[in-house]
């Protein structure tokens, strides 16, 4: 399939081909995502139904210690996430979403005076722009102007990862977080597979195998990519199935930083509580929680992320040299410490 394909067939397929969820031939874009807090189910139900019934989503991306953040979308489709996430940054922080499809954008849009009203801010604070996010320059967004970047099962319908990843880090400022869901192969794809047009608008044909993700975010400069959750994708299409054959997928959810080049020195650190819906624990990853004034030691990759990062203020950081007594808590460790690999295999 030409590249040219690639980019203009997932605009038909999300803008004509499914009017509503309903319409999808897989689960894959439905994968079940973790519990939802509360203070999520609360900001989702203040979100018009047109919008959530266009959206095609593969997970929950909801970043913690977003107040007053500037967070950009991609692939933000007819904007259930942006709207979403724009009670949760308040209005002091803006959301912007990025989507090639002009059908998905003109229902986005279509609500932004409502969602304005219903959330009580004076002023909107989502705007929604078109373009690839393969290119977000030529979508006129500015490089180091972001806090946060998310996206919902949409890197996988991009034939440029890379360029995706790289454009992303262009964007971040210093601390920056990309935290996104996407859907991830056992092992690498057959061309029969990537060349299938209705696996590929399912998010199965442009599914990275997740060990290309982890080269591909560390080439363009990310921190190693830490895997927050994972949930095994079963297809349930006969039709399609047989096409896959053995391949396994998984929606799963990671978070990269752009932050200095980690040390390997451990360090020790206590969460003060202060995040909104996190006042007990604060679930970092699938291999750090942290419980409020508990003492855990963490890897020098994750010292760095939370030193270099929007996390720094919720953090205490005990002084080098401190000793690591009893009550010190250490995580269970797999056996790459540094990137927690989804179970696919």
């Amino acid at each position: 399939m030409a590249t040219g394909i690639f980019l203009t067939f997932p605009q038909d397929y999300y803008g004509k081909t499914l009017k509503t969820r309903s319409d999808l031939k897989s689960n894959a874009c439905l994968a079940p995502a973790q519990p939802i807090p509360a203070f999520v189910l609360k900001a989702l139900k203040k979100i018009h139904p047109e919008v959530t019934s266009k959206y095609y989503g593969c997970g929950l991306v909801v970043p913690e210690c977003l107040e007053g953040c500037k967070l950009l979308d991609l692939g933000s489709g007819s904007g259930r996430d942006c709207y979403m996430l724009s009670q949760l940054v308040g209005e002091k922080g803006h959301v912007t979403g990025i989507d090639m499809t002009e059908d998905q954008l003109e229902v986005a849009r279509k609500y932004v005076d409502h969602h304005t009203q219903e959330f009580g801010y004076e002023k909107p604070n989502v705007d929604f722009v078109q373009g690839y996010i393969e290119a977000l320059k030529e979508a006129g967004l500015q490089e180091n102007s972001f806090d946060i970047i998310i996206s919902n099962c949409v890197v996988n319908l991009s034939p440029d990862k890379r360029k995706v990843l790289s454009d992303a880090y262009r964007v971040l400022k210093d601390g920056g977080e990309l935290y996104f869901s996407d859907v991830y192969s056992s092992r690498k794809l057959s061309d029969e597979i990537k060349n299938h047009k209705v696996l590929w608008g399912e998010c199965l044909g442009g599914a990275l195998w997740w060990g290309d993700l982890v080269r591909l975010a560390q080439e363009v400069g990310f921190s190693p990519p830490r895997l927050v959750t994972a949930n095994v994708i079963t297809v349930d299409n006969m039709e399609l199935e047989a096409i896959l054959g053995d391949y396994q997928f998984v929606s799963a959810t990671y978070r990269l930083f752009k932050v200095p080049k980690i040390s390997n020195k451990a360090s020790l650190v206590i969460y003060n509580g202060n995040i909104t819906g996190f006042g007990e624990s604060l679930e970092f990853d699938a291999q750090y929680t942290f419980k409020v004034d508990e003492v855990v030691e963490v890897d020098g990759e994750v010292a760095s992320i939370l030193s270099h990062s929007r996390f720094a203020e919720e953090f205490t950081f005990q002084p080098p040299g401190v000793p690591a007594g009893c009550g010190v808590k250490k995580p269970k460790v797999c056996a790459n410490t540094r990137t927690i690999a989804p179970n696919v295999s």
